[in-house]
């Protein structure tokens, strides 16, 4: 899914895929919001990227990071409540088309 930062951007980022998909799992159990990328950006580094309202991607992150500490490593989280288009460019290289 096309990202173009009319909505938060929420990511997490994990040591590994496995607590990543976990995370993602929980984040998109815990509130509304979307998948819309992920990067694998070396070093066994993952990052997965949600957009939505603010409260549900703040909401949703708090959980991906609580999931992904539990059965792994997290190594970063983040929410942008609004960012510039550019940023668009930027987390939708891996895009996630969701049907």
């Amino acid at each position: 899914m096309r990202y173009y930062g009319e909505e938060a951007l929420g990511l997490i980022e994990t040591l590994g895929m496995v607590p990543a998909l976990y995370a993602a799992d929980k984040m998109l159990k815990a509130a509304n919001v979307e998948l819309i990328s992920y990067e694998n950006i070396g070093s066994t580094l993952v990052a997965v990227m949600i957009k939505g309202d603010v409260g549900a991607v703040k909401a949703a992150v708090e959980a991906g990071a609580e999931a992904a500490a539990e059965i792994g490593t997290l190594t970063a989280q983040n929410v942008m409540p609004r960012p510039i288009k550019g940023v668009g460019d930027i987390v939708s290289v891996h895009d996630v088309d969701v049907e």
